[in-house]
């Protein structure tokens, strides 16, 4: 199962007196266990497995992925990328 880490946002900040877009894009993550293919809910999650004395997990065996999504934002003629 994978969550959300970090929300979509967009906006503009005055940096050295000049307007700048601040563009965080939303981060999904999947945690899965390369060894036994299950899936954990958070980070904290998949640590308590690694912690635990009953399972053989050990760190190596956590895979994250990510998947980064930027929304399309506006350009206009202005735009200096």
């Amino acid at each position: 199962m994978s969550f959300i880490e970090t929300e979509a946002s967009y906006r503009i900040e005055i940096i050295n007196g000049k307007p700048v877009k601040i563009i965080t894009p939303q981060t999904e993550v999947t945690l899965t266990n390369t060894k036994t293919g299950q899936e954990y809910n958070s980070d904290a999650e998949a640590m308590q497995d690694v912690q635990d004395s009953n399972t053989e997990t050990v760190a190596d065996d956590i895979k994250r992925d990510v998947k980064v999504t930027v929304e399309a934002l506006p350009m206009g003629g202005d735009t200096k990328l």
